[in-house]
């Protein structure tokens, strides 16, 4: 993006909207970065199949999303695949530029598993091509003043490992995980300081194995093969190995010289009781369990949560002794993923012996309205609604429950849903208010001692999501598939530079 080009949408960024139908983000007191701790990280977020593109290129394997996008076009929105995506593997020097100039100084990235190593091991052979590119990527971002944040597995599994053993329904994965890691420590552990092992566990066993919507796609009913009421756990229970064995390993073997820190990354929904009666109160607690808990509680104490063992019962693996141990403390911080809440109310019921699930386990009914009243604002996902006090509130959860660890919040956003103009796209005032009222949350939280070092939005640029395909646009800066995918920074993007200018 040229000069001329950046100083136009600047210009046209900062005028204040007049419809009086545009949600307002002015506020009596000054808000700005001086609001926060001098050296907390404001950036934002992305993931490899999601933003990279050049999937055949450079000696690049196919992952799972590669196969899935091309064997079921029908199960995305738009037909569409990541095969470009943003094209960000060729453009990532213009779109550092556009951070810098935006006034970021944090980027979280993901490292495509299949992109380094295309045959799943490292004895299989390395692609140095790809080492190359993440080499580039990581002094680039620092040469302009941006901290990485890396992110070793997305969802992007090597489809050799699928083919060869079932990926995370086998325990075969925990060392080919370690193993593939290890190569990044390597490589560039050395200018790398925060590292995630696994982004959102939860969402990959409960797409891939519960409901089957994402790959592998297994599931009990509509699936080829799997079963919902096993796999969610098991899967979920290889992934929090893979996480605590890669940690081990940077701690006995990195850490020390490369003086980094390493977490892992969860979904962090909050659950309000739909009712002041003891039973939605429960429910809400048990949401919880089900949820942020399946992961943090066995990496504070060593143990999934008391629900869940209760509920689930020998359908959840057990840790032995020495597994809980290497678990338990495993995290240096937690990245959480936050975007909306829900209102939950009781629904204990026996499901069939055909539907029993994960997704039935939790016992609840969740919905985003009460008593007429929608839970907050609409969004251009029909998944997603603003409610700020729920960061805060999940924030103050974690920190009371869990023993106050130190907290990034790796993805918090918004989308404005399928916006087909730049023009349009550009005005996205309501993603300048969701902005501005979640590090309004987020400071509120730090002032009541939650121990949060960073903050990165999704998304830094439209881009491929999922089964939404290219119809959800997360972006804070708009990208225009129709015109060689040039970049334009939104409004959103316009008001956060102004924001970390102060």
């Amino acid at each position: 993006m040229g000069v001329l080009q950046i100083s136009f949408f600047l210009l046209i960024g900062m005028l204040v909207p007049t419809s009086s139908s545009v949600p307002s983000y002015k506020i009596s007191v000054p808000f700005n970065r001086s609001n926060f701790p001098s050296d907390f990280i404001f950036g934002a977020a992305s993931a490899s199949y999601q933003y990279e593109g050049a999937a055949n290129e450079d000696g690049k394997g196919p992952s799972i999303w590669d196969t899935f996008t091309h064997n079921h076009p029908e199960r995305i929105a738009d037909r569409s695949n990541g095969d470009v995506a943003l094209d960000f593997y060729h453009r990532y020097k213009d779109d550092i530029k556009l951070m810098k100039f935006e006034g970021l100084n944090g980027f979280r990235f993901s490292i495509s598993w299949s992109r380094v190593l295309p045959y799943g091991k490292p004895c299989r052979g390395v692609n140095k091509e790809g080492i190359a590119f993440y080499n580039n990527l990581i002094n680039e971002l620092l040469a302009k003043g941006i901290q990485p944040m890396v992110t070793l597995f997305h969802w992007d599994l090597p489809q050799v490992l699928e083919d060869e053993y079932l990926g995370f329904l086998n325990p075969q994965i925990i060392y080919d995980f370690r193993d593939y890691v290890e190569l990044c420590f390597k490589e560039f552990g050395d200018r790398v300081k925060l590292w995630t092992t696994i982004n959102e566990p939860s969402g990959y066993a409960l797409t891939g194995y519960d409901l089957g919507i994402f790959p592998p796609l297994r599931c009990s009913i509509g699936c080829i093969a799997g079963n919902s009421a096993t796999e969610p756990y098991i899967v979920a229970h290889h992934l929090l190995l893979a996480h605590a064995q890669a940690a081990k390993l940077y701690r006995v073997k990195y850490q020390a010289s490369q003086k980094g820190e390493i977490g892992i990354v969860l979904v962090a929904s909050w659950f309000e009781p739909y009712s002041k009666m003891k039973k939605d109160l429960e429910a809400a607690q048990r949401a919880i369990d089900f949820s942020i808990g399946w992961f943090m509680h066995p990496l504070t104490y060593g143990d999934y949560p008391e629900r869940m063992c209760k509920i689930v019962g020998n359908r959840l693996p057990k840790f032995t002794t020495e597994q809980a141990e290497i678990v338990k403390g495993s995290c240096d911080f937690m990245g959480l993923n936050y975007y909306t809440s829900f209102y939950v109310a009781d629904n204990i019921f026996t499901p069939s012996k055909e539907n029993i699930s994960y997704s039935t386990d939790y016992q609840v009914n969740q919905t985003v309205e009460r008593n007429g009243e929608l839970i907050g604002e609409p969004t251009g996902s029909a998944f997603f609604f603003v409610v700020p006090r729920g960061l805060l509130e999940v924030l103050v959860y974690t920190k009371e429950k869990y023993n106050n660890p130190k907290i990034y919040i790796t993805e918090n956003g918004m989308s404005d849903g399928n916006v087909r103009m730049v023009q349009e796209g550009i005005k996205d005032f309501q993603r300048v208010d969701f902005l501005r009222r979640h590090l309004m949350a987020l400071n509120t939280a730090i002032k009541r001692g939650v121990d949060v070092k960073g903050y990165f939005a999704w998304s830094f640029l439209d881009n491929f999501e999922w089964t939404s395909g290219y119809t959800q646009k997360f972006g804070l800066n708009y990208v225009d598939y129709k015109d060689n995918l040039k970049r334009y920074p939104k409004r959103s993007a316009l008001w956060l530079k102004k924001f970390l200018l102060k």
